[in-house]
């Protein structure tokens, strides 16, 4: 925001609130802020640590080319202890307020239908003095090539464009039968994070980016990673558990996610099952709940079930309207001297990465797809996990490549004392806890940029983002799919009259999990060229909105293509084969290409916890 607005201030509206003010110089900067949908409600709470109530304007004026927000001051001007009796030192939050660059024009949609506007502008609605959009808003990036995508993200991040002169993008057709465009986001997503290393080496080495390349058919491929392995010559396990998977309720659909016991004993618990019920005994049970009651009940007890919602329904909800329109979110936690990590000048150079120490606490599929990108290309990837949570061997096996593995239980203050004396020495920490629980462990972006002074890069995966009610909430693919329209489009697209239908593989853990990585390579670049820590944001909600913008294939078309998890052969040209601690293992090798760099990962999966909670000599 700094770079865009002529200016930012802030000032007493009365003893007893402060405005803040941003004014742009044109036209053409006004439209960008005002696009990117960043000055809304959720901002301002996070910002300024204020809540709903405390909001009582939050408006754009059109003639001044400026945007005005008043919030109750959390105490009376002048009182004893007040250090800006003026109101001129508050607006310092603002300027670090990421502005995405603007895509191609386009007409502002509602559930991918053009709404009407207000003299070219998106038409808005006041409740109780307060400004709220009156639809979710969502852009029409239905005429983007992934190389288009890959442009406007790559600047949104404030990233040097000439490096997009280096990026390959191979092929052409779906990738994977869907009618969204799961291809393109595959290349998209991979090619940034692998551009994002090859930046960082450039830093590193004081040289021009190399050249990336990354081939449709391997991204839409690796997409699937964790269901075309093979291991001690088994195919992979089903994911799921034996309850699981979409039931009919009074009034529609839920998903039940059973992946983990305690997820799917807590669903039996909440429909009155026994531990030992079958899926036919958990569909009688949902019979009696409305679909919203039953996901409303289950969020309150910390368990995982999601209704499922056609477009128009979500589009409706307060979340909806709370998630960004661009995938990737950056804040700067502190400020310091511009450097970039020791360990990177020091390690030799066969990997963009070699020598960046990254520290894992996640799960699953989303992060831990995050920090094995960062492995790939060279990254010291410290993978820590619970002892109080099961293997989970269809992931686990293939997300745990390039990755050491220890254990520690976050509920045990003595390892969480050891995971601080860790954390020093961390370049990167991923985690994919809840807000609150990460928090009440000591564990929030602030303490970690204490903890290390010379700069850290914090990185939260989640299932609904930073903002808006639902962003205290557990959540999966499978369940993000569901509850906002994605899996009812699907459906409908394909034809065949059922209520939902899955998109072929976990585009939005997989594609999220990309995205991390090269937002966390765009914080690196930022503490070596500016200096700080930083704290970047991806969820699956805001890949889901990402993928839902560029639009759908028109009817069934979107399906007229082999799924390579019914045409095994299809793989065989992506596969390589490693010792691990299970056995030999056939398993989809990374799609990015790095010109005169080694891509891959070094160390292959083990028993979790095989690894000493230290970091390497």
């Amino acid at each position: 925001m700094l770079d865009i607005a002529k200016i930012i201030r802030s000032k007493n509206s009365g003893p007893w609130e402060l405005t803040l003010d941003i004014m742009m110089d044109d036209q053409e900067a006004y439209g960008r802020v005002k696009e990117a949908n960043v000055l809304i409600n959720e901002t301002i709470k996070r910002l300024y640590r204020v809540k709903d109530d405390d909001i009582i304007t939050n408006m754009y004026f059109d003639p001044a080319f400026a945007w005005k927000c008043t919030i109750k001051r959390p105490w009376l001007q002048g009182s004893v202890g007040e250090r800006d009796t003026l109101g001129t030192q508050q607006h310092a939050p603002l300027l670090d307020i990421i502005v995405p660059s603007p895509g191609p024009k386009t007409k502002p949609t509602t559930n991918g239908v053009p709404h009407p506007q207000a003299n070219g502008l998106l038409s808005n609605g006041l409740t109780n003095g307060v400004h709220h959009n009156t639809a979710t808003s969502l852009p029409d990036r239905s005429s983007y090539s992934a190389l288009d995508s890959i442009k406007h993200i790559w600047s949104g991040l404030g990233l040097p464009e000439k490096a997009l002169q280096g990026v390959d993008l191979e092929g052409s057709g779906l990738g994977l039968p869907s009618s969204f465009k799961i291809g393109h986001l595959a290349q998209t997503s991979i090619a940034l994070s692998a551009l994002g290393a090859g930046l960082i080496h450039s830093l590193k080495t004081n040289s021009a980016v190399p050249r990336v390349s990354v081939p449709l058919r391997h991204a839409s491929v690796e997409f699937k990673s964790e269901k075309l392995y093979v291991l001690d010559g088994k195919e992979t396990p089903s994911p799921w558990g034996p309850v699981g998977r979409l039931h009919k309720t009074s009034d529609g659909h839920v998903r039940i996610h059973d992946s983990f016991p305690n997820l799917r004993f807590g669903a039996l618990d909440l429909l009155g099952c026994p531990h030992n019920a079958s899926r036919k005994d958990v569909a009688q049970k949902a019979l009696d709940w409305s679909s919203v009651d039953l996901e409303t009940e289950a969020f309150q007890n910390k368990i995982v079930i999601a209704a499922l919602r056609s477009y128009r329904q979500w589009d409706n909800l307060a979340q909806a309207k709370a998630i960004p329109n661009f995938p990737i979110t950056i804040r700067k936690i502190t400020s310091g001297p511009p450097s970039l990590p020791l360990n990177l000048h020091s390690s030799q150079v066969d990997k963009c990465l070699r020598g960046l120490r990254v520290l894992e606490l996640s799960r699953v599929i989303a992060a831990p797809v995050a920090g094995k990108t960062l492995a790939a290309h060279g990254a010291d990837v410290h993978w820590v996990t619970s002892p109080n949570l099961p293997d989970l061997p269809t992931m686990d096996r293939d997300f745990a490549r390039g990755k050491r593995t220890c254990q520690l239980d976050l509920n045990s203050s003595s390892d969480v004392t050891h995971l601080k004396k860790l954390a020093p020495a961390a370049d990167v920490f991923i985690q994919s806890y809840r807000p609150s629980s990460i928090a009440a462990r000591g564990l929030t972006p602030e303490a970690l940029s204490i903890l290390n002074p010379s700069g850290i890069v914090y990185a939260s995966m989640s299932a609904y983002g930073p903002f808006g009610p639902w962003g205290d909430r557990r959540g999966f693919d499978s369940l993000v799919q569901t509850c906002s329209g994605m899996n009812v489009s699907e459906a409908e697209h394909y034809g065949d009259g059922s209520p939902a239908r899955p998109t072929p593989c976990q585009a939005l853990d997989h594609a999220g999990g990309y995205f991390l990585a090269a937002g966390i390579l765009a914080a690196l670049y930022r503490r070596a060229t500016e200096g700080g820590s930083y704290e970047v944001s991806v969820s699956l909600a805001s890949t889901m909105k990402y993928l839902r913008s560029l639009g759908q294939y028109e009817g069934k078309t979107g399906f007229n293509c082999v799924d390579p998890e019914d045409k095994k052969e299809m793989v065989n040209e992506f596969l390589e084969e490693r010792e691990t601690g299970f056995g030999i293992l056939k398993a989809v090798r990374h799609s990015a290409k790095v010109e005169g760099m080694k891509v891959g990962w070094d160390f292959m999966p083990k028993p979790l916890g095989s690894d000493a909670a230290e970091w390497l000599k």
